[in-house]
């Protein structure tokens, strides 16, 4: 699970978002360090689980050890 704030995202304007993620994907045309693709299930301020949805986060955003899996 991942929480990110909407100053972390590229596009932030439905805010903060909370999702449990199931990939992440290095954006090709933009270096590694920098922006990232997260896939996952958005989860809802109960943990109600919501749509499937890819969000692009700032790449220091993820633990060192989750973006070298």
């Amino acid at each position: 699970m991942l929480k990110i704030d909407a100053a972390d995202r590229l596009l932030p304007s439905d805010g903060p978002v909370t999702l449990w993620v199931t990939g992440v994907r290095l954006v090709a045309h933009q270096p590694a360090d920098e922006w990232i693709w997260v896939e996952g299930i958005r989860l809802g301020p109960s943990g109600r689980r919501g749509p499937q949805t890819r969000i692009l986060v700032r790449a220091s955003k993820l633990p060192a050890d989750e973006a070298t899996r």
